[in-house]
């Protein structure tokens, strides 16, 4: 057995020789054997800053015991056995347990079906053990691992560098410093503070560029970034349905207290039973509260999450569906998703626009060298150079400085085999760039301008390549990037998709403007927006957006369709410009420097094969970089977030009439118009329809707008239609009173069935803005109300099951006035929805 990690109080690691840290942690160049490190991990827990606590059957159904109502109700049923009225404390538990294990049921499936879905995007890295790499989940290192990071990995642990080659790191999220941070094998002092340990990386920190092997020594909240996470605690911030949720849950809390205060003093006042009043007063505050909300929108937000997935978008954040839907503006960069993402090289071409054998060589020797980001643009180069069978042998790489996207160059150092008096440094990047480093003469500089102008109007993406041959050194830097000799042009194409035009088009009837945010040159972007339908004439460059003020950019990004040549920091400034004037903004991104933009959006919008930083950043993945992938999860997220406010704006109104109604006929029956065992048994028959309202059929209508949460809008849709119902109801009390002459027991059976069936109905009128017959609800919903309805229809006669909760059965003639009264109702709900809907200046929930 070997030696456990190091504590705080023994010798930095960074302090400490690589070779001895390796030995001390029982590791080495092979690695740890697979069974040490499946011990390590039991012994260390996962590597994670959050404890990662698996959400059992148990503690999920526990959890459904954690709401105060459902803890109201045992007090009640506590109460009944304590007075020897064992039936009602039978009924209460009954219900109780039911409610809970639907909820139980409905939510275990629900976590199982997101919790596969996160473990389909789990982040993985490639560590060494038993001699061989292999891939596993970040979750899974352990002390001793040896790691293997390239460009676009996030450093999975703390560890220290065993080997490197122009390995660049970004440690913003632990030291501020937007610099990338070179890191290589060394040994410092054990007073080095945090940013100068440069032989060390981090947890939270990215790679920008270069390869490196790296031993890791920290894991999980152990290292620098959970020591800091467990310090701070902070919570991550409330998103907007969440918060619509919370706001909801407020106005409900304040509707209850004044109910049941109202309920309680006017039974004080009658003198009635005070056990008895205060178990109505309960039932009755549990009548008005949706208590299956948190299994209805876990049920149906990850059943949207499912539909989505198959459709081949992934949902990092289930409140991230809402967000998706209410997307009006999505930025997006156009390689891949506007053009096919198959980049060619064309040609390459010497100053005077001649084909070139050499410049073609000189940028192979570039690009097979080179070992910061993969891009497209080098494998094209790559590819070209095998099909001309050019070769890298011959030379030796001496030093690389990488590519930013400040310089937006990248420069290979080599040495002819065998030579060392000489370097051969080859330089490659934007054509501006490039050329700004190069000593050339004004007509020449002209020329080329003109030249790159042109093919960039046709389409090209233009790289300029130059070089120079310098004395022999050990190390180069950007300085040495000078009085270089341009030696040509590369051109590039990736054409526009032949459906990128009509997956605009269909975005747009969406509501959704696209705005293609790019470094690309203007005149690329200016062809490809010509080609796909947007406007080639609204274009904003990096540089007139670095001399805009705030104001400005908000009031340009509005009209703005392309954004040209602009750099990471830019990009998110755009995004927030566009924020700021009222959009809600998807960024589509894949690459290192996408990462900012994808945090500042509204809903960060990746795809399965991008770098590690931005896939890890976005709320949403699409398995192919394709926006009309993107189209049919809009739509779906849409469908989803329409059918979880159908249950929440449809159920309270429901529930708030019934209430208004016993709360108003109170003080005036002389017994309580429905017992509480009776208002549970209500209320729990009729929620059990809305667990099927997660497959409910959505009217295009709702798909073809963005929707958000509003709670005066719920609130409005509650009160009016809450309060048509009580209407109905005042006209039954006034129909079994003064008409059939009802007693207790023929009172309350007659008004459960009544308040019953009016719950069960008005799901299905309420469903959809439009005449009910016109939109068809799912077959399950159908079914289950068809059902639930039955079973009020029949429960009065049902002979000890009615005598348990104080039923019994109904003559036909007041059947038949309960069923017409019911008619009634729904006929005047329809009629009232045009009248209701026209008035709303958004779309109303359904």
């Amino acid at each position: 057995m070997v030696k456990p990690p190091f504590s705080d109080t023994e010798t930095a690691h960074w302090s400490r020789d690589p070779s001895k840290l390796m030995a001390e942690l029982g590791s080495g160049d092979r690695g740890l054997p697979s069974a040490e490190a499946a011990e390590r991990l039991r012994r260390h827990g996962a590597n994670s800053v959050e404890e990662q606590r698996p959400v059992t059957a148990l503690r999920l159904l526990l959890r459904q015991f954690e709401s105060p109502l459902v803890l109201i109700l045992v007090f009640g049923a506590l109460i009944s056995m304590v007075l020897r009225d064992w039936v009602e404390a039978s009924i209460i538990l009954a219900i109780v347990l039911g409610s809970t294990l639907l909820g139980f049921a409905q939510e275990h499936r629900a976590s199982a079906a997101v919790a596969a879905l996160r473990r389909r995007l789990a982040l993985t890295v490639q560590v060494i053990r038993d001699g061989a790499p292999q891939t596993i989940h970040a979750s899974a290192i352990v002390p001793g691992d040896v790691v293997q990071l390239a460009a676009g990995n996030l450093v999975p642990a703390d560890g220290v560098v065993l080997d490197a080659k122009d390995f660049l790191v970004t440690e913003a999220a632990l030291t501020g410093e937007s610099f990338p941070v070179e890191k290589s094998r060394g040994v410092l002092p054990a007073d080095t503070p945090l940013a100068g340990r440069t032989n060390c990386v981090f947890l939270g920190t990215s790679v920008r560029s270069g390869t490196a092997r790296v031993l890791v020594v920290r894991t999980g909240r152990d290292t620098a970034f959970g020591a800091i996470a467990s310090r701070l605690r902070e919570q991550a911030p409330e998103t907007e349905f969440a918060r619509g949720v919370r706001q909801f849950g407020y106005l409900l809390l304040r509707v209850m207290i004044v109910m049941v205060v109202f309920v309680l003093v006017v039974n004080h006042v009658l003198g009635r039973p005070t056990i008895e009043s205060l178990l109505f007063a309960v039932a009755l505050a549990v009548g008005i509260s949706p208590e299956l909300l948190p299994a209805i929108v876990s049920v149906t937000l990850s059943r949207g999450a499912r539909a989505m997935a198959a459709r081949g978008v992934i949902v990092r954040r289930l409140e991230a569906i809402e967000d998706l839907g209410s997307m009006d503006v999505l930025c997006t960069d156009k390689t891949g998703t506007l053009t096919e993402g198959i980049v060619t090289l064309d040609a390459a071409v010497d100053p005077d626009g001649s084909p070139s054998a050499e410049v073609l060589r000189l940028a192979h020797l570039n690009a097979a060298f080179e070992t910061g980001i993969d891009n497209p643009l080098d494998a094209a180069i790559v590819a070209a150079g095998e099909r001309g069978r050019l070769e890298t042998t011959g030379y030796r790489k001496i030093d690389e400085i990488p590519y930013d996207f400040v310089r937006k160059r990248l420069t290979i150092v080599l040495a002819p085999e065998g030579g060392t008096a000489e370097h051969l440094i080859i330089t490659k990047g934007a054509f501006a760039n490039v050329l700004a480093i190069c000593s050339v003469e004004a007509a020449l500089a002209g020329r080329l301008e003109a030249y790159y102008r042109q093919k960039g109007a046709e389409g090209f993406r233009v790289l300029a390549v130059a070089t120079k041959r310098v004395a022999s050194r050990d190390r180069y830097g950007r300085e040495d990037e000078h009085g270089m000799a341009f030696a040509g042009l590369l051109l590039f194409f990736d054409p526009p998709k032949d459906d990128a035009k009509k997956t605009i088009r269909d975005l747009a009837a969406l509501g959704i403007r696209i705005k293609v945010v790019t470094g690309d040159n203007r005149y690329v972007a200016a062809h490809v927006a010509a080609a796909i339908g947007l406007d080639p004439g609204a274009i904003l460059t990096g540089e007139q957006i670095s001399r805009l003020r705030d104001e400005s950019l908000w009031h340009l990004a509005e009209r703005t369709d392309l954004f040209v040549e602009v750099d990471p920091q830019q990009k998110e400034r755009i995004v927030r410009a566009l924020q700021r004037t009222g959009h809600a903004v998807g960024y589509l991104g894949d690459g290192i420097n996408d990462a900012p933009s994808l945090h500042a959006a509204d809903v960060g919008i990746s795809v399965e094969k991008a770098v590690d930083v931005a896939r890890e950043s976005a709320d949403v993945v699409l398995l192919r970089h394709d926006l009309d992938v993107l189209r049919r999860g809009v739509e779906d997220g849409r469908a989803t977030f329409a059918n979880t406010l159908k249950y929440i704006s449809i159920t309270t109104s429901a529930n708030f009439g019934n209430m208004v109604s016993m709360a108003l006929a109170t003080p005036l029956l002389p017994f309580l118009p429905l017992a509480a065992k009776q208002i549970l048994l209500n209320n729990f028959l009729s929620d059990l329809p809305s667990i099927a309202i997660s497959t409910d059929n959505v009217d295009a209508e709702h798909t073809a707008r963005a929707q958000r949460w509003n709670v005066n809008e719920v609130r409005r849709f509650m009160i009016v239609f809450g309060l048509i119902s009580t209407v109905f109801d005042l006209l039954t009390f006034v129909l079994l009173l003064q008409v059939f002459q009802a007693d207790e027991m023929e009172f309350q059976t007659t008004w459960f069935v009544v308040s019953l069936l009016t719950e069960l109905a008005v799901v299905l009128v309420l469903r959809t803005r439009g005449p009910a017959w016109r939109s068809a609800p799912s077959r399950l919903l159908l079914w289950t109300t068809v059902v639930v309805g039955a079973a009020a229809l029949a429960i009065p006669y049902s002979g000890p099951l009615a005598a348990a909760f104080g039923f019994m059965p109904l003559p036909w003639s007041l059947l038949a006035a309960a069923v017409f009264i019911v008619a009634a109702y729904v006929a005047a709900t329809e009629v009232a929805k045009p009248r209701f809907y026209r008035s709303e200046s958004r779309p109303a929930p359904g």
